[in-house]
């Protein structure tokens, strides 16, 4: 059985009705295709939870595995639970999806959402290459309904497909319009956890999420290392005694 790589959700009970789900950062480093593991816990993560009626689910994500993204936006779309769905600071790419199964979705106005087509990198011929293209195809079809289940009634499908081609980023007040939110609260701060390697692999991204990139820490000076000191006199007593020897 493989071998469950390291979680990117934390699920916590808050009472025996509510139940709570964290999804900070990239969704899933590992591919979910063809993996039975890693959403089987998933599922059952949840369903350890217990026969609750409200999932508060937090997101602040750059995305990730397209898979990962489709797989949990159908355990929560199925799952008997209200689901609310708050958007701490960014919803992109996959992550954006996973927001639609949200029977409520709250955006800060400092919040943002990201939707664009699905996009793989391959090394193949051109039969590969060929089938890759019709795939791609397949999963766009997918985000597409996964999408209109939540926006239809004020987005229709031409102008979706036009913001997903364009990759659109959306403010709060655009995802409200758009049907993707339904309320928008006060602007909150949450600490960065945001992968700017994928954020910069967009082509629109806004200029503000990839600058003041902060600095290291470096912390107070702890002056010289002993354990280098001692090491230093030992290599100098060593190259004496080879000295030495040579003369």
């Amino acid at each position: 059985m493989p071998k469950l790589n390291k979680k990117f959700w934390n699920f916590k009970a808050l009472d025996n009705k509510t139940g709570e789900l964290t999804l900070y950062g990239e969704i899933s480093n590992e591919t979910w295709w063809g993996d039975e593991v890693t959403p089987k816990q998933f599922k059952e993560d949840l369903d350890a939870l217990g026969d609750i009626d409200t999932l508060n689910v937090f997101i602040n994500s750059p995305g990730g595995d397209v898979f990962a993204g489709q797989t949990i936006h159908s355990i929560l779309k199925r799952h008997k639970a209200t689901v609310h769905v708050y958007v701490d600071g960014l919803a992109a790419s996959i992550a954006s999806v996973i927001v639609m199964a949200g029977d409520t979705v709250t955006m800060p106005k400092n919040a943002m959402m990201m939707v664009h087509n699905p996009w793989t990198c391959m090394a193949g011929n051109a039969g590969d290459f060929r089938k890759m293209a019709d795939d791609l195809d397949k999963i766009t079809e997918s985000l597409i309904a996964a999408y209109l289940g939540k926006t239809s009634d004020k987005l229709d499908r031409d102008k979706l497909v036009e913001l997903m081609d364009d990759e659109t980023w959306l403010t709060a007040d655009d995802c409200l319009e758009c049907g993707f939110a339904d309320e928008i609260e006060e602007t909150k701060q949450v600490a960065a956890c945001l992968d700017k390697e994928i954020l910069g692999r967009y082509k629109n991204t806004p200029k503000e999420l990839l600058a003041n990139e902060p600095e290291p820490n470096p912390g107070p000076d702890p002056g010289p290392d002993p354990n280098e000191e001692v090491k230093a006199r030992e290599l100098q007593k060593k190259m004496l005694a080879l000295e030495l020897e040579l003369i």
